[in-house]
């Protein structure tokens, strides 16, 4: 390559291993080493630390799906929440008749009426949980256990009448399908009905998600080992000057292969890229920069290695050396000089490579295309 011909773009990708495990896209050396055919400037050869921070793509939506289905009598749909909504505890997830089937929070579904001289269950410790939590034992006189007691009964009533029920229906018990369980908030993905359609046991009556944002990324296998669980990173999104603060949760162990280029799976000859595992990223107090935003495409920069007190230079100063490697040009007064280079860490965040080799020191200065 001509000295000073600088490669037009360097691609920069993980690969498994330690320090200096980054593959850059070899630049092709030109014939002529002397004359340069860019316009070029200098950039100093600077002493500190480099962290190996790697772009990826990803897509931030929300956590978690849930389908919501229909457990009481068949009847006529009267309401259903509206897509996009958020709902919390005590909040009406749809009705059918006149029977509203109420969100409630826990770990596992409704599945019979609560009433007395039922037996002992998590689902009535669930039950009690959400009770006080609405307020419904002033007196705490229910003790909140896997027993359906009379202080239990008590607390149904109550909230039966805080939700303007008749007296008559103030029975102290529920009937299958009146409370859902689900882990938290939710916010409604869709609606799997409408008012005025019929829905018995069993219908699908809405999509829904939690409400905690996470980015998906898929990582190609030869990136997994440069990832790992608890890694902290930076989210962007375009159009928003800050970008938010996420941490690793998981990485897939399970890889899928790539899409055949007839549109079937498999890893045959027709097949595009690597082999990918997922990962999942939630954000450390996003505000409100990311709020409400589902399938919204973000760029994801993970920081791995780091070195400290080595010799960085712009990643563009890098040249091919003829036969393979990579060189600088070092400029000392009006002399140009080529000095073979072997590069280390690469930080695509700030442009810099590590670098080492006899006759590179602090303070030099190397040529570098103006951009």
């Amino acid at each position: 390559m001509r000295a000073g011909v600088v490669p037009a773009a360097i691609a920069v990708v993980l690969a498994a291993g330690g320090v200096g495990a980054w593959q850059v896209t070899r630049p092709r050396p030109a014939a002529d080493e002397n004359a340069p055919r860019v316009a070029v400037t200098s950039a100093v050869v600077s002493r500190g630390d480099i962290v190996a921070r790697v772009q990826l793509p990803g897509v931030l939506e929300f956590d978690g799906t849930y389908s919501i289905a229909n457990q009481l009598p068949p009847g006529v749909v009267t309401s259903v929440a509206r897509t996009g909504s958020v709902l919390a505890r005590g909040s009406r997830l749809f009705t059918v008749g006149a029977t509203p089937a109420v969100l409630m929070y826990g770990s596992r579904p409704a599945y019979r009426d609560f009433a007395a001289g039922m037996t002992d269950g998590g689902d009535v410790r669930d039950l009690e949980r959400n009770l006080a939590a609405l307020g419904m034992d002033p007196g705490r006189a229910m003790t909140v256990d896997r027993h359906f007691s009379a202080a239990t009964a008590a607390a149904i009533r109550r909230w039966q009448k805080a939700r303007g029920l008749p007296l008559a229906a103030r029975t102290g018990r529920l009937a299958l399908g009146e409370v859902v369980f689900l882990p938290g908030r939710i916010r409604v993905k869709s609606a799997e009905t409408t008012s005025g359609s019929s829905a018995g046991p069993g219908a699908r009556m809405l999509a829904a998600t939690s409400t905690n944002q996470v980015v998906r990324v898929t990582l190609s296998t030869d990136q997994r080992s440069q990832v790992h669980v608890g890694d902290r990173v930076e989210v962007t999104l375009t159009g928003v000057p800050r970008g938010v603060q996420g941490r690793v949760r998981s990485v897939g162990t399970v890889a899928t292969a790539p899409t055949q280029a007839g549109g079937g799976g498999g890893d045959g000859p027709n097949a595009q890229g690597p082999a990918t595992v997922p990962v999942t990223i939630v954000l450390i107090r996003p505000g409100k920069a990311f709020a409400g935003l589902d399938l919204a495409p973000v760029q994801v920069a993970v920081a791995g290695s780091r070195r400290q007190g080595v010799l960085t230079i712009p990643i563009t100063a890098l040249l091919a050396r003829p036969g393979g490697g990579y060189q600088v040009a070092l400029l000392e007064g009006t002399s140009r000089r080529l000095l073979p280079v072997r590069p280390g860490l690469y930080d695509q965040d700030t442009g810099t490579v590590e670098v080492t080799g006899a006759g590179v020191r602090e303070g030099a200065r190397v040529e570098v295309p103006v951009s």
